[in-house]
């Protein structure tokens, strides 16, 4: 993993979660060696107001293995001041059942030096589906 003062911090965030999502979802058997490398133990996010902690956060991959497909990050913007990093981003999930979706993210977040996520705070927001509601696109 590259530590966070190594690259551009639209790249890093990008690269973190996507790297995350390929490692941790998508691989096979036990995820807590992956997870080791992403985030420290005692890792403290909250999301939309819901505290969570490592042992939620791992607790949490069982299901988006069992239901997500496909997702990619966009990354519209991240600044960067040492060990903080704010970021607003787009998921795109492709959902087992069929259904795709797309949640815009802020992100404020602390890494380690090593590039591990030690903090978080994340305010999110389901987008429209554009289709549904009469778009072209």
């Amino acid at each position: 993993m590259t530590a966070m003062q190594e690259t551009d911090p639209k790249q890093f965030i990008g690269d973190f979660f996507t790297d995350f999502t390929d490692e941790v979802v998508h691989g096979e058997g036990d995820p807590g060696p992956a997870m080791d490398r992403f985030y420290t133990p005692d890792i403290v996010q909250y999301a939309d107001g819901i505290r969570l902690d490592y042992e939620k956060l791992l607790a949490h991959i069982k299901p988006v293995r069992k239901n997500l497909v496909e997702g990619r990050f966009e990354v519209h913007e991240a600044v960067a001041d040492g060990e903080r990093l704010a970021a607003r981003f787009t998921i795109h999930a492709q959902m087992r059942k069929g259904s795709a979706i797309a949640t815009e993210v802020h992100f404020f977040g602390r890494f380690t030096p090593d590039g591990r996520l030690a903090e978080a705070r994340q305010l999110t927001r389901a987008l429209p589906d554009l289709k549904k509601a009469g778009s072209d696109d």
